[in-house]
């Protein structure tokens, strides 16, 4: 069986692959896959009867998760749409997503503007979706009904968030907030700069479109500090702080000794700090912009080793896209354009041609984007992984094949992206959701066939 577009996959039906990866191997096999969800895998047919879908020696993993995305929609749906956003994650091989309560209008700090969220997604979403609620000054003192409404959990800034509509928290909105979420085992995510007196800002506001100006405007000790008083809250109330987007690799020893504490810490990074360093980032170029910046080289390497160790628990795109006009394309000056990258589509296979090149086994690769990130949202018992009873959310790829990010590759509202032109490892052939196509290189499903996921809070 060879699906393509428009394929509707039966209800039971094995995946036959020469590379299946099971509990860190690649092995042969079959997956069999009835109404939805992985009944079985073994290495030969239990039920002669069912239809095969053989995709020879492409590796099948489980699909990924990507709870750091920002969609915008309603209110600036033309910076970024569920339909888009989804389209793209497919054909990245994400198969579920957590959206951020900020950047759409309104934001997504009350039950009424939830309601709102979910109205807007209806019928949108071709991977699956659940969302955070927002954390801000207005609402710290009467979380209950949103924390009940269905959110993962509540993101926080601790310097302005560039959406006037959603400002930061300070210390006594952050245990407030930590207070309520503990109630319900829920995260708190949080961004982690605080900023301060700084004379690069001076230099920046001269020199707006040097790259290195815009570096040391945001230095290291804003996100030393931030991460500093997070963690000092988290001993305070115990509750989980999740620190989103590590740039620094200052706030490692910060978050190796709260781990080593016992304290409720989890953090992630980006492909983009992974990815890119500062030493080769052109001026002018504001499509490597982002908040807290990309860092040097050595930076870099830190940030690996702390994957490697377990310091950093996952890789999540943080996808934040603009109009070419909020970007400052044209004019380059990075002070006046949106600082956020947009990259969802490409994090398997720019994580996987690093790796590669690091010698880093693809079990790794699949914890760090597949695993782990299941389990900040609460929904490690039914994805991320292979094996019966859960969910038949799989990517199929091949990591051998190569290929080059063209703009008409890119799925994205907009095709801005700083990883244009190049070359990578790692091309996704299929992404199921629920068992269902949803995307193969032929295109993708006629209909949207993602979850709206609201958690159940405990």
């Amino acid at each position: 069986m060879k699906p393509h577009f428009p394929a509707i996959l039966p209800k039971t039906f094995y995946l036959k692959s020469k590379r299946i990866l099971l509990q860190g191997d690649l092995v042969q096999g079959f997956i069999l896959i009835e109404n939805g969800k992985i009944k079985v895998i073994s290495p030969q047919l239990t039920h002669e009867n069912y239809s095969v879908f053989d995709v020879g020696n492409s590796v099948v993993m489980p699909g990924l998760v990507d709870p750091h995305v920002h969609i915008n929609e309603p209110g600036r749906t033309e910076w970024e749409g569920f339909e888009t956003a989804t389209k793209a994650a497919a054909a990245g091989g994400i198969t579920t997503l957590i959206e951020m309560p900020l950047n759409a209008s309104p934001v997504t700090t009350s039950v009424e503007n939830f309601r709102i969220k979910l109205d807007a997604a209806k019928g949108k979403t071709w991977v699956n979706c659940g969302f955070w609620g927002g954390l801000v000054p207005d609402n710290a003192s009467h979380l209950d009904s949103l924390l009940t409404s269905g959110v993962f959990g509540l993101k926080a800034f601790l310097t302005h968030s560039g959406i006037d509509e959603f400002p930061n928290v300070g210390e006594a909105d952050l245990t407030k907030g930590l207070v309520e979420l503990k109630k319900y085992n829920l995260p708190l995510l949080a961004h982690c700069e605080l900023d301060g007196p700084n004379e690069a800002e001076k230099t920046f506001l001269d020199h707006p479109t040097h790259y290195l100006s815009y570096l040391a405007s945001r230095p290291d000790d804003w996100e030393v500090r931030a991460v500093e008083l997070v963690v000092s809250l988290c001993r305070k109330t115990r509750g989980h702080v999740h620190i989103v987007h590590v740039s620094s690799a200052e706030c490692l020893p910060i978050i190796r000794a709260a781990k080593a504490e016992g304290l409720p810490i989890t953090a992630e990074t980006c492909p983009h700090y992974l990815v890119f360093d500062a030493e080769t980032i052109p001026d002018s170029d504001t499509r490597y912009k982002c908040a807290p910046p990309i860092r040097s080289r050595a930076n870099k390497e830190k940030l690996w080793e702390a994957l490697m160790d377990g310091t950093l628990d996952f890789i999540t795109s943080d996808h934040s896209p603009a109009p070419p006009e909020r970007k400052e394309v044209e004019s380059g000056n990075l002070k006046k354009a949106w600082g956020g990258i947009a990259g969802l589509q490409f994090g398997l296979p720019l994580i996987w041609t690093e790796a590669k090149n690091r010698n880093i086994p693809l079990s790794l690769v699949a914890k760090w984007m597949c695993e782990s990130p299941t389990k900040l949202a609460g929904l490690d018992s039914s994805k991320g992984t292979l094996a019966p009873g859960f969910d038949a959310d799989l990517v199929i790829w091949n990591p051998e094949a190569t290929f080059k990010i063209e703009k008409s590759g890119i799925y994205h509202r907009h095709k801005i992206t700083p990883y244009l032109g190049m070359e990578l490892s790692g091309e996704v052939e299929y992404t199921l959701v629920g068992g269902e196509m949803v995307y193969s290189k032929n295109g993708f499903s006629e209909h949207a066939l993602g979850e709206i996921l609201c958690k159940n809070p405990t």
